[in-house]
């Protein structure tokens, strides 16, 4: 495959994370993409950060903007590579960022990265030729844990060759990281994230519920960075967030959400040890 990859990166808070972002998307061995950063206007100095990154690339301001978008920039970098700066007018959660970044992406395969995760540098290339050799429009990796440096734990998550919706509903195992999605399959209304708690868990029960598959790559190539100090109050977190997702997202009566959560905190937990 050759096509455009639009790589777009939510980033609130991100000053310390941000730099190394740029160069690790820099250094992929697949070299068609385009760098998509949205600002939710951090508060930091994350945008200051990126421009002083990118000082060496030729910038140039873009009229026509989004809505609740203060401004757009342009970064050349060599053929058929650029990095767009997108800055948010008011702060609007990681969902609403993604949303905006996926408005103004002009390429054909979608792929999600956060500020803080980390790509090996053959992450794109083998998961757009895993894309291709499944036929998929929707397909995810493997990754490990890291700890607050980026270095990886040694703790893997492996993950199904496929899930469907009902499968994908026991357990949250797509990482939003590692996701590439091909929008000439998948329609951007389905890869538009709701603005709820776990967008990222629901945007995918929204993708798998239209009837797609989401093919999984079970070969590490992402590092999901994780600090030691929130880890109680965030599994608190994501026990009322999944419950959430189940009966107000989904609908799910509560004999089904039941039934499904057992599944789902079984698998979270063996993920987590």
């Amino acid at each position: 495959m050759s096509g455009l990859v639009s790589i777009i990166v939510p980033v609130y808070q991100a000053q310390d994370y941000i730099v190394q972002t740029i160069t690790m998307v820099g250094q992929q061995t697949y070299g068609n993409w385009e760098l998509v950063l949205v600002d939710d206007k951090s508060k930091d100095g994350s945008v200051e950060a990126i421009k002083k990154a990118l000082a060496k690339y030729s910038c140039r301001l873009i009229e026509e903007v989004p809505e609740n978008v203060e401004s757009m920039e342009e970064y050349q970098w060599g053929k058929d590579r650029h990095i767009l700066l997108v800055c948010k007018a008011k702060n609007e959660g990681a969902a609403k960022a993604r949303n905006t970044g996926l408005s103004v992406a002009k390429g054909r395969y979608i792929a999600f990265l956060d500020a803080d995760d980390i790509w090996f540098q053959d992450k794109l290339a083998k998961e757009l030729a895993f894309m291709e050799k499944q036929r998929a429009g929707f397909v995810f990796c493997a990754y490990e844990f890291g700890d607050e440096a980026g270095q990886p734990t040694g703790k893997v998550v492996h993950v199904p060759p496929q899930l469907v919706y009902k499968k994908a509903l026991s357990r949250t195992v797509i990482f939003t990281t590692t996701v590439l999605i091909d929008r000439e399959k998948i329609p951007d209304r389905l890869i538009q994230m709701p603005a709820v708690y776990s967008e990222d868990t629901a945007t995918w029960w929204q993708i798998l519920k239209a009837g797609y598959t989401a093919y999984g790559l079970d070969e590490v190539l992402a590092v999901y960075r994780r600090p030691a100090k929130s880890l109680s109050s965030n599994k608190f977190k994501a026990v009322k967030r999944i419950w959430n997702l189940y009966r107000k997202q989904e609908g799910l009566s509560v004999a089904a959400s039941a039934f499904y959560f057992v599944f789902w905190a079984y698998r979270a937990t063996v993920r987590r040890i």
